[in-house]
C-alpha cells in the first residue's frame, strides 16, 4: 500500500491504481524492466528521472535524513512513481528501491510528458497525483534541505520565502527554540555568524548564510539546458502575465524558456487572497494561482529558469540574445518581457537595514506568523495594500493604513473598502506619510505625518509592509527599447509618442508595430512593465495569452 505517513485514507487521489486498460496506453511508450529485490532505481539530486508504473513487484520509496532513512510510500502493482520533479525536470528528493522481484514500465521524463500532454485522462490522474504528493511533503517538511535560521533574520526570512514560493519541501529549524540544535550546527563547524544554514542533500552540502542563486543551485533549479540552442521565445518574468504567455507558448507547440529572478508569481504570489480574478468565487492566494500556473506550463513542456537575473539584450541582430549574470547569453527568435513592477521603496536613511527586519514587500502566512497579536503598519492605497491588511487583521492586534491621499475610491476596489470599513482591527489614516524608523536590529518604533495638519508622531509597531506604487525597473533595456518618461516599455500605437531625442529608437519597419510588440520587432511587452497597463491579474493573464498569438506572427515573417 503506497501512503504519505497513512495518506491512504486522507489522499486516495495522491496514490491511484491505474487498470489495465490505462497501463495499456502508455505501455507503448516505455519498457518492461526486470527488478531484484534491492536495486535502487534512483536517488536524491538524479535528474531527469524514469517513471515507473508497477507490473508486478513492489517498490518502497524513502528519504535521507541527517540520521538515517524516512519511509515516505510503499507502491504495489498497478501504482507508479514520482511526483512534481516528475514534470519540471528539477533533481529528485527521494530514494527509490526496490522492495520485491518484479517487472516494472519504465518511460522516459520526455514519454511521461508526452503521456500528460495528449491523453487528457492520464493527464488528470498523473498530474492530480504528483501535485498532491508535493503538497503533502511542503505540508510536512518533508524534503531533502534543513533549514537552520532565526526569526530575527532577514536572510533567513528571504531563504524561507524563496523556498515555500518554488513549491520546495524543507524542514526549518528555529534557532531561537530549538536549543538541541546547536550540537547539529558544531557537527559541521558552523559559526554563529554563517547562520542561516542550510543542509542539502541528507548533509553531503552545508550552505552557510547562502545566496539565492546559491541554494537555487544546490536545488539544480537555475542550470542551462541547450544554452546554444536558439529557442522560439524566450519569457523574461514569471509572474501571470509570464506564466500565461508559457502556457499557450508550450502548449502550441513552441520551444519555450521562462527565466525569473527569484518565484514564479511576482507581484501578484505576495497577495494573501485574490477574489476578484474569474473563476474563483471563494478567492485564491497569489502563490497558490502562481503554483498552478507554473505546474501547467511545464506540463506542456515549457522550461524554467530560476534565480537568475537577465541584465542585457544585445538587440543589433537576430536571433536576439538574452543576457544572464555570469556572462551567459541565450538566443531566441522571439522575446516577451514580463518582468512587472517592483513596490516603490520610502526614501528613508534606515530602510535598507529593516528591511527583513520588520519591513517588509508582501503579506503572506510567513510574515503573518511574525506578527501575531502585535500592531503592523501597511502603507498604500490600492488593491494590494487592501489585501494585505484584511489579511493581516486576521492575527495582527491592530492594523495601520497609511494612505497619502484624502481617500481610498479613486485607488481601491469598492468590495474591499467595505471590508476594511466594517473591520474594527483595521485603523484607516489618511493624508499620512512614513517620516522615520527606528529600532536596533530590528524595526522597533515608527514615526508619521499628518500632511493635513504637519503633526508627526511615534509609535512603538515593529512591522511595516510596503505596499505603494510601482517601478518597472527596465534601465537594462535603455537603448533598445523606447521607454515612457517613468520608464515603463511603450508598445504598439504607443510607439508613436516616444520621445526619439531621449534615446528612445524609433520603429524600423513599413509594417505598423503589433498591439503589444514594443520598438524592436519580434520582442513583446505584457503585464505591469507596459506603458498604459491595466493593473488587474486578470488583464496580465490575457496579454500573457495575447502575446503568444502575435509571436506566431512574428515567427512567420521572412
Amino acid at each position: 500500500m503506497a501512503d504519505i505517513v497513512g495518506s491512504r485514507e486522507t489522499l486516495p487521489q495522491a496514490f491511484p491504481t491505474l487498470t489495465g486498460e490505462q497501463i495499456d496506453r502508455i505501455r507503448p511508450l516505455g519498457r518492461v524492466r526486470q527488478v531484484r529485490t534491492g536495486d535502487v532505481l534512483f536517488q536524491p539530486g538524479d535528474v531527469d528521472v524514469p517513471f515507473f508504473v508497477l507490473l508486478s513487484g513492489r517498490m518502497e520509496i524513502v528519504q535521507p535524513t541527517l540520521e538515517a532513512e524516512r519511509m515516505i510510500a510503499r507502491h504495489d502493482p498497478g501504482e507508479f512513481t514520482g511526483e512534481m520533479t516528475m514534470i519540471s525536470g528539477h533533481r529528485c528528493l527521494m530514494i527509490g528501491r526496490v522492495a520485491e522481484d518484479g517487472d516494472f514500465l519504465e518511460l522516459s521524463g520526455e514519454n511521461l510528458r508526452a503521456v500528460v500532454a495528449k491523453d487528457a485522462e492520464l493527464s488528470e490522474i498523473l498530474m492530480r497525483a504528483f501535485i498532491l504528493r508535493r503538497l503533502e511533503l511542503i505540508r510536512l517538511g518533508w524534503g531533502n534541505l534543513v533549514v537552520f535560521g532565526s526569526q530575527h533574520s532577514a536572510c533567513t526570512l528571504e531563504i524561507r520565502e524563496f523556498l515555500s514560493r518554488n513549491g520546495q519541501p524543507f524542514t526549518y529549524i528555529d534557532l531561537d527554540r530549538d536549543q538541541t540544535s546547536q550540537e547539529l550546527l558544531d557537527r559541521f563547524e558552523v559559526k554563529p555568524t554563517e547562520v542561516p544554514v542550510v543542509v542539502c542533500s541528507a548533509g553531503r552540502m552545508v550552505l552557510r548564510n547562502p545566496s539565492i542563486q546559491k541554494l537555487a543551485g544546490c536545488l539544480g533549479l537555475n542550470v542551462v539546458t541547450g544554452a546554444k540552442d536558439v529557442r522560439d521565445v524566450i519569457i523574461v518574468g514569471a509572474g501571470p502575465a509570464g506564466l500565461a504567455a508559457a502556457v499557450y507558448a508550450a502548449s502550441e507547440g513552441l520551444d519555450v524558456l521562462v527565466i525569473e529572478t527569484i518565484s514564479p508569481g511576482g507581484q501578484a504570489a505576495s497577495s494573501s487572497k485574490i477574489e476578484n480574478y474569474l473563476g474563483f468565487p471563494m478567492g485564491i492566494s497569489g502563490q497558490e494561482l502562481a503554483g498552478r500556473a507554473s505546474s501547467q506550463a511545464m506540463k506542456f513542456g515549457a522550461h524554467m529558469l530560476i534565480a537568475r537575473n537577465v541584465v542585457g539584450l544585445n538587440c543589433d541582430r537576430r536571433p536576439y540574445l538574452v543576457k544572464l549574470d555570469g556572462e551567459e547569453t541565450l538566443a531566441a527568435r522571439a522575446i516577451i518581457i514580463a518582468t512587472g513592477a517592483q513596490y516603490n521603496k520610502l526614501a528613508l536613511p534606515d530602510l535598507v537595514r529593516f528591511e527583513g527586519n520588520g519591513v517588509y514587500y508582501g503579506a503572506t502566512y510567513m510574515e503573518s506568523q511574525l506578527c501575531i497579536s502585535e500592531e503592523v503598519a501597511v502603507v498604500g492605497g490600492g488593491n494590494s495594500a487592501g489585501q494585505a491588511a484584511t489579511f493581516l487583521a486576521q492575527t495582527a492586534k491592530r492594523v495601520h493604513l497609511l494612505v497619502r491621499s484624502p481617500g481610498l475610491s479613486a485607488t481601491m476596489s469598492r468590495y474591499l473598502i467595505q471590508r476594511l470599513e466594517e473591520n474594527p482591527k483595521v485603523e484607516p489614516n489618511f493624508q499620512t506619510e512614513i517620516t522615520g524608523l527606528a529600532g536596533g536590529e530590528h524595526l522597533e518604533r515608527l514615526t508619521w505625518r499628518d500632511r493635513a495638519s504637519g503633526v508627526e508622531s511615534e509609535h512603538a509597531i515593529r512591522h511595516l509592509f510596503l505596499m505603494m506604487g510601482a517601478s518597472p525597473r527596465t534601465e537594462w533595456l535603455k537603448g533598445c527599447l523606447a521607454l515612457d518618461a517613468k520608464g515603463f516599455i511603450l508598445t504598439g500605437r504607443d510607439l508613436d509618442r516616444a520621445d526619439v531625442g531621449d534615446g528612445n529608437p524609433r520603429w524600423p519597419l513599413d509594417r505598423p508595430p503589433e498591439m503589444l510588440e514594443t520598438s524592436l520587432p519580434g520582442v513583446f511587452a505584457v503585464g505591469d512593465v507596459r506603458s498604459g497597463n491595466v493593473k488587474r491579474v486578470a488583464s496580465a493573464v490575457g496579454e500573457g495569452a495575447i502575446s503568444i498569438h502575435l509571436v506566431h506572427r512574428a515567427l512567420s515573417e521572412p
